[in-house]
């Protein structure tokens, strides 16, 4: 027969106790597990309306549904909006509870760009660009969000910088509203802050508060809103208007350039005047230097000069009025001098016997006249002798002329060369011309 182990006969050991909570757990985890799934479904759904988180520059403004304690600042606070500039809620993470609401204003610098249609002083319609820099203060955000709400900029700041634009431009014509942008939008803000101040306090009705001393709060609104600036960003015309303010302008800059070229000939008329000046002076200064020795001294330097030469014929006797030598051909017949030569100087002049011109009508004593000619003889061996004449006195001038350079030297030269020219063109006149038998 088989037998069997000794275990199978003793008796298994009781079962272990578990504690209290592990057998409440036991007997409720389906409901805590359901309960557990509606609290997170809840909190997630209700977080954005619980946990409200302010940003940097801005401030919120508290909105209760109902009258209760308030945990902020641990009172008791009435419905509706919080008045109070405690009550606002600064930047950072706040909790509220899920029925009230927390509206948000930001307290930063905000800029605008608004366009406005104007009438100008005389009828023009003008077209102004503004940009509106304004600013909220702190404590008056609640009163604000109250009575004018989120929406202030197109209530209220906007139709009270169209008027005071439009009541600006109105004072000004077409081309000033051109010209004069600064005073125009400093007059625009000025006006602006003034009337928006006065406009806001109306706003305010203290029976519509439901807080304590609601007198307190009638000049909140007054410094609500502070207007930076009002800049003028373009002003547009109509075309026809732009091109005339741009030719009187063209016209006006034409004579302010006619005005500078007249002052410039004159001071060139003055410069003009100051070199003529500088000349006469120096005129006077120099013609006082230069007298008649002085020159009569340089002609007889000029006379040595050209005696000293060896290639010279010429003979140079005496002096001029003028101070300058007396130059003479060294000719056979010599002629009554040019029209460029002065007559010689009969004192110092050599002595030779002058032979009167022959004419027609008045002979020379022992000569024959044109029909009494010997035989053989011809105008045209006077005509050759003459010729012959000429040429060799040039000849001489021209090698005293490369042979010496000295100070007025080469008028002297052209003087004497003119001489010969009518002498030998007074010969050639009077040899040449015989009438016909």
């Amino acid at each position: 027969m088989a037998k069997y182990p000794n275990f199978f006969d003793t008796e298994s050991p009781p079962p272990r106790k578990r504690g209290f909570f592990w057998r409440f757990l036991g007997r409720h985890l389906p409901g805590l597990s359901v309960t557990l799934m509606v609290t997170l479904l809840t909190a997630t759904v209700l977080y954005p309306y619980v946990v409200i988180t302010v940003p940097s520059g801005e401030v919120g403004v508290l909105w209760k549904r109902f009258n209760g304690f308030d945990t902020y600042c641990w009172c008791f606070v009435g419905r509706g909006t919080i008045l109070d500039p405690r009550e606002l809620r600064d930047e950072g993470l706040h909790i509220i509870w899920p029925w009230d609401k927390l509206f948000l204003y930001n307290l930063r610098l905000q800029s605008s760009p608004q366009t406005y249609n104007a009438i100008s002083k005389d009828g023009v319609n003008v077209a102004i660009q503004i940009s509106i820099r304004f600013q909220l203060f702190h404590n008056p955000i609640a009163v604000l969000h109250k009575f004018i709400g989120p929406d202030y900029l197109m209530s209220v700041i906007s139709p009270e910088i169209g008027s005071q634009a439009r009541e600006v431009i109105s004072q000004y014509t077409a081309e000033e509203v051109y010209t004069s942008r600064e005073a125009i939008q400093e007059k625009i803000r000025n006006n602006s802050q003034k009337s928006l101040g006065g406009h806001l306090n109306n706003l305010i009705q203290t029976e519509a508060m439901e807080q304590p001393d609601p007198k307190h709060y009638n000049d909140f609104l007054q410094n609500s809103i502070q207007i930076l600036d009002t800049l003028v960003l373009g002003i547009e015309l109509p075309s026809p208007i732009v091109a005339a303010i741009n030719r009187q302008t063209e016209q006006y800059y034409q004579i302010q350039e006619s005005k500078f070229r007249v002052e410039r000939e004159a001071e060139e008329s003055k410069r003009k005047q100051i070199e003529a000046n500088g000349i006469a002076a120096f005129q006077r200064t120099v013609s006082q230097g230069i007298s008649e020795s002085y020159l009569r001294w340089r002609g007889i330097e000029a006379t040595l000069a050209l005696a000293q030469s060896p290639n010279t014929k010429i003979v140079i006797i005496g002096s001029g009025k003028d101070g300058l030598p007396i130059i003479l051909g060294n000719v056979d017949n010599p002629a009554s001098p040019g029209p460029g030569l002065k007559p010689a100087d009969t004192n110092n002049a050599p002595k030779t016997p002058a032979t009167p011109p022959a004419s027609v009508d008045n002979p020379p004593e022992g000569s024959a006249t044109p029909s009494e000619k010997p035989a053989g003889s011809s105008s045209t061996d006077t005509d050759r002798k003459t010729s012959s004449t000429a040429p060799a006195t040039t000849t001489a001038q021209q090698s005293l002329s490369n042979s010496v350079d000295l100070p007025g030297i080469k008028a002297i030269l052209s003087r004497i060369s003119e001489g010969l020219r009518a002498t030998s063109s007074a010969t050639t006149s009077e040899t040449g011309a015989s009438p016909k038998q």
